[in-house]
């Protein structure tokens, strides 16, 4: 691991925080549950995006770019996929309708996600792509005794699990279903959960050993990350809310189905987001996407940048719950003006951010670090270059503004008549000119041409 301190994560399976041990730390691998593509992405959405990617870049840095696997799915058949598109393309094939809502939806997440400065996963799924895996766990699963077929579906028996319920330390008296198709009166148990649901006539299906139908939607995850990361792999990551059912759920089947201890060895789950102290919904007003943050001005009249976005999610521990507020985003966009926009180059990343970031992503003292930084760059080299690693490794370094070719003329005019200004000893009007170029955001910077010794002026738009 180089100088990278030693990397300890918090496990919602044991509920401890420790030293993290990959599986093959020539190929550590990393599977998050992904968006529902039925509609834009919410600011919901956007925060275990925002966590597993620091994470993956994290992990990139730790154990090399090319030895790191990061696979994060679309879930592209759902009840309200279904819905969707039979209301918008009702002429189109059922399996055609619901691929032409999510094509446009999961082309919008992308996009929006990287304005967030996220990066892409190595592999990204469909479930719609992986429906042949899906049935042949299904299959494994009722040929060992786990699963049921009872009305035409395909449910999985919880009973026949001795240590179903581990991740989520619920009783399993008390389990629901909690599948996203619904569930008839026919179930063995009241924690049964659907694998595979028969499709009517106007809903999308696939042709299944229990007829025409659609799975149900742990199974979906089960089959994604077995497919691209294996029967056993080091994370799995998600909302706090996916803990139960869906997390749980997918233990079950991929542990019956190919009879392995663990799913993936360490779980982890960010907390929940509220928007201005209120859970975020369309009753209250206050449902918020990730496309209207960044486009329209419905959250405090106004525009807000992506890594504002980004680093305002970064200012709470991701374990946390966040209040996502204009106050909040406000104070990320303070701190980002006070830090030099600069290129990354060779230097490393920051040894007291990688310390925190290494102690369960502690986003929050890291960021801290990275503003201390910020400060000292502004007048030591090395301090710059550090910063501008570091800030690279975040996702959060400072953009350049683009000028108009116009405005870069009449500043750099300015620049000029200032200097003149300065040779005249006319310092009040020199003084003038740098306060009207401040009051519009540029930052200049005086020095001394290393061959002549004269003085020169460079400048900078500040963000």
């Amino acid at each position: 691991m180089g100088g990278t301190p030693e990397l300890k994560l918090y496990n919602t399976l044991t509920r401890e925080k420790s030293a993290f041990k990959p599986i093959d730390a020539e190929n550590v691998r990393m599977y998050v549950c992904g968006p529902t593509v039925y509609d834009f992405a919410h600011i919901g959405n956007a925060r275990p995006v925002i966590v597993f990617d620091v994470l993956f870049r994290l992990l990139r840095h730790v154990y090399g770019e090319n030895h790191v696997t990061y696979a994060r799915n679309i879930t592209d058949v759902d009840d309200k996929i279904n819905a969707r598109a039979l209301r918008d393309h009702p002429g189109l094939p059922l399996n055609e309708a619901i691929r032409a809502v999510t094509e446009k939806t999961e082309t919008q997440f992308h996009a929006d996600v990287a304005e967030l400065g996220c990066l892409e996963p190595n592999v990204e799924p469909r479930a719609t792509d992986n429906i042949q895996e899906m049935i042949e766990i299904i299959g494994k699963l009722i040929s060992n005794g786990h699963a049921y077929v009872a009305a035409g579906e395909v449910l999985f028996d919880t009973r026949s699990m001795a240590d179903y319920g581990q991740l989520s330390k619920r009783p399993l008296d008390e389990q629901q279903a909690g599948a996203r198709v619904a569930v008839d009166a026919h179930k063995k148990n009241p924690g049964d959960f659907v694998l595979w649901k028969l499709s009517s006539h106007n809903e999308p299906g696939w042709e299944s050993p229990w007829g025409r139908g659609r799975p149900g939607w742990h199974i979906e995850c089960s089959a994604m990350s077995r497919r691209y990361l294996g029967d056993i792999f080091d994370i799995h990551g998600g909302g706090l809310d996916l803990i139960f059912p869906h997390h749980e759920n997918e233990i079950a089947q991929s542990r019956c189905a190919h009879g392995t201890e663990v799913m993936a060895n360490v779980w982890m789950h960010n907390g929940f987001v509220q928007v201005e102290g209120r859970k975020m919904s369309k009753s209250e007003g206050n449902f918020v996407t990730i496309h209207d943050l960044l486009h329209t001005q419905i959250f405090g009249g106004r525009k807000w940048p992506g890594e504002v976005l980004r680093l305002a999610m970064l200012m709470t521990h991701y374990r946390e719950p966040i209040d996502f507020s204009i106050k909040r985003l406000e104070e990320a966009e303070r701190l980002l003006a006070k830090w030099p926009a600069t290129e990354p180059g060779d230097a490393e990343p920051d040894e007291t951010v990688l310390n925190a970031l290494a102690d369960d992503l502690n986003t929050v003292a890291a960021v801290q670090a990275l503003h201390a930084l910020a400060q000292a760059a502004h007048t030591d080299p090395a301090a710059g270059a550090s910063f501008a690693a570091t800030a690279a490794l975040l996702g959060v370094l400072p953009k350049k503004a683009e000028i108009d070719e116009a405005v870069a003329a009449a500043v750099d005019a300015l620049v000029a008549m200032r200097l003149e200004m300065l040779k005249a000893k006319n310092f009040a009007e020199a003084d003038k000119i740098r306060d009207e170029l401040t009051a519009k955001g540029i930052q200049l910077k005086d020095g001394k041409d290393a061959a002549t010794g004269e003085r020169v002026t460079t400048w900078e738009m500040k963000r």
